[in-house]
């Protein structure tokens, strides 16, 4: 039997209820209309993967050509269904028209039931090898992605205190160990988890990253574990959930703190367990991955507090990793600067650039809330605005608010006017016109100040 679904249109009760008695045993569901103004209407309620299309409906007219209109709106919707045309008229011509327009076959009536048959099921044998032809280039286009992501270069210092965390890297990364990764937002948590990986065994196969703090509540089992085609309303196809994207390689969990109690229950049951179960299936498939996970959270508090299961934790960090904030490593600020500058000068055709000396002084005796992520906007928005091939202190403009609240009776003038400009510049993601408009000043009178205010 084919396991597909089968749309029947053609104006004739009589034709239509002698197919759906034939095909009955052959097909796995068959849906039947009169009316092809229903077709949208259907394409949209099911997933259709063969159409027998009659190419005549208005009586008197035997041109096919309402036939091919229809076939091209339901190649339109989706052009990997198998069309079969059925007409009651051997026009080779039309044949072949229909053919070149995007039909797989054409069926004349009377037909012959065993051709019939055998025609559906090459049809359904062609959806099927586009189907994976699709789902092929989907995991190429994700697989090319994950690839350039494996191949960029990390930099991530040189200070003593990177020099400690990498020791710890490399002594860890060449086990199979479950690793969680801490640390403020922006200190290269994910960079840490891609160096385990390329030190690791597994550095052949793919590091596959998913952001928990993304995946809503009703999608973690699709999302993670994967889903059977009509598994629910939407799903379509099969689908790969992401366990089994890294089989072999390496899952990197980023923002894990984010994950619901019951998210994180099913989670607990497959590290435990090892398999698998897609959504909509029963089949267990056993998964071979390294597990890497990271948070800004502090999941030993998120335990006390219940929102946490410590089952889990104990399950995660094996091994765990505190990558420290860019303000206590100073001395990684002038190599990070100096890689992204080089990064963002090849991107955008800057040429060769360097940073000044008073301008590393302040980019070291910044405090970095952002850490290494607002480090490399920093430059990066340095090199496009830049009109030198020097960047100055100028060139480099910080999105920060002043730290703490200014008392407003040691508040000076000039204390005020920076904080102000400083909240526009949060609230405006430093689009300058809308920071002007909102400070009731000009364009040029603003860069005046944000020099003024070195911020």
């Amino acid at each position: 039997m084919i396991k597909g679904t089968l749309l029947i249109i053609d104006d004739n009760k009589s034709v239509i209820s002698a197919l759906e008695m034939m095909l009955q045993y052959e097909i796995e569901k068959i849906i039947s209309i009169t009316d092809p103004s229903r077709i949208p209407e259907k394409l949209r309620q099911y997933e259709i993967d063969m159409v027998l299309l009659d190419m005549n409906f208005m009586a008197g007219i035997n041109s096919g050509n309402e036939g091919l209109f229809w076939m091209k709106e339901i190649l339109k919707h989706d052009c990997n269904i198998s069309v079969i045309m059925i007409t009651a008229y051997g026009d080779v011509e039309l044949a072949v028209k229909a053919i070149r327009e995007g039909a797989v076959d054409f069926i004349l009536k009377p037909w012959d039931n065993s051709k019939l048959i055998a025609t559906l099921n090459s049809a359904w044998k062609l959806r099927t090898s586009r189907q994976e032809a699709l789902h092929l280039k989907k995991d190429n286009l994700y697989l090319k992605k994950e690839i350039n992501r494996s191949n960029e270069k990390i930099v991530l210092g040189a200070s003593p205190t990177m020099i400690n965390v990498m020791n710890i890297v490399r002594k860890v990364a060449v086990t199979d160990a479950n690793i969680l990764i801490t640390g403020e937002n922006g200190t290269g948590k994910e960079l840490i988890a891609r160096e385990i990986h390329n030190l690791s065994k597994r550095n052949n196969e793919l590091m596959v990253t998913v952001d928990m703090g993304s995946i809503t509540e009703t999608l973690f089992e699709s999302e993670m574990f994967g889903h059977v085609k009509g598994a629910f309303t939407d799903a379509k196809d099969d689908r790969k959930g992401k366990f089994e994207m890294a089989q072999n390689g390496t899952l990197f969990l980023d923002e894990i703190g984010n994950l619901s109690l019951q998210s994180q229950s099913k989670l607990l049951s497959v590290i435990q367990n090892r398999y698998i179960t897609k959504v909509g299936s029963n089949k267990p498939v056993h998964i071979d991955i390294r597990l890497v996970c990271a948070t800004n959270c502090n999941l030993h508090t998120m335990v006390r507090e219940g929102s946490f299961r410590e089952d889990l934790l104990y399950r995660l960090n094996t091994i765990q990793i505190e990558v420290p904030p860019l303000r206590d490593r100073v001395d990684d600020i002038p190599v990070l600067a100096t890689h992204f500058l080089r990064v963002y000068c090849e991107k955008y055709n800057k040429g060769n650039m360097r940073i000044s000396t008073q301008a590393q002084e302040k980019l070291s005796n910044y405090h970095w809330p952002g850490n290494i992520r607002e480090l490399r906007h920093s430059v990066e928005k340095a090199v496009i605005m830049a009109d030198s091939t020097v960047l100055g202190p100028s060139d480099f403009v910080f999105n920060t608010l002043l730290k703490g609240a200014i008392s407003s009776e040691n508040t000076t003038l000039d204390e005020m006017e920076k904080k102000m400009i400083s909240e526009a510049l949060v609230k405006y993601d430093n689009n300058m016109s809308a920071v002007a408009a909102q400070l009731g000043i000009t364009r040029q009178t603003l860069y005046n100040k944000l020099k003024k205010y070195d911020l």
